[in-house]
């Protein structure tokens, strides 16, 4: 089958994060044998230096009901990473961003849920400022909570299994990331 740039598509890239040029439609891509795909994480950082934390929705297809960070996505073929950010937190979260940044370019993973369904992704981490208050769509977002840094950290050291396992893989990495991004210290 051929997925085509106007689909809602996923990028198929290398071991290295390249490009392959092949795309597969999203609501497809995720299975037992998931390709290499692109996406990228965001963490969202208030004025007060807090972290916003966000619990997938129960109906989403992998770690339903599970904490993450604020939000994740799939850039789209040629789209840069600031408006993979920018469409997917409107989408998500019903909030604007101002000021993303990559913290992690090279981060990827592989983890699989209780169903059996692999993420496989090349997934550079970026932090970004809020500009507007989150208004979660219900579909994509239960709960949110924010917190600071070191309760964030420390939630990785104490429970690490009631994050995303990528959240809690990238979190221990962004240390000075997130506390750098306090206006306040």
């Amino acid at each position: 089958m051929t997925v085509t740039s106007t689909q809602d598509h996923v990028v198929l890239v290398d071991a290295d994060g390249r490009p392959t040029g092949e795309l597969a439609l999203r609501a497809e891509v995720h299975s037992t044998s998931t390709p290499r795909h692109l996406g990228f994480s965001c963490y969202v950082i208030r004025e007060d230096g807090r972290v916003l934390l966000t619990r997938r929705a129960l109906d989403k297809r992998t770690w339903p009901g599970v904490w993450t960070n604020s939000l994740c996505g799939h850039p789209r073929l040629g789209e840069s990473l600031p408006d993979a950010i920018a469409r997917r937190a409107e989408d998500e979260l019903g909030m604007a961003l101002h000021s993303p940044r990559t913290a992690l370019p090279d981060f990827h993973y592989v983890a699989t849920d209780a169903s059996g369904i692999v993420e496989n992704e090349f997934c550079p981490v970026a932090v970004a400022r809020c500009a507007t208050a989150p208004d979660p769509r219900p579909e994509e977002v239960m709960d949110l909570r924010w917190v600071t840094p070191g309760e964030l950290h420390q939630l990785v050291r104490t429970a690490p299994w009631t994050l995303s396992p990528w959240c809690a893989a990238q979190v221990p990495l962004l240390g000075a990331h997130l506390s750098a991004s306090r206006t306040d210290r």
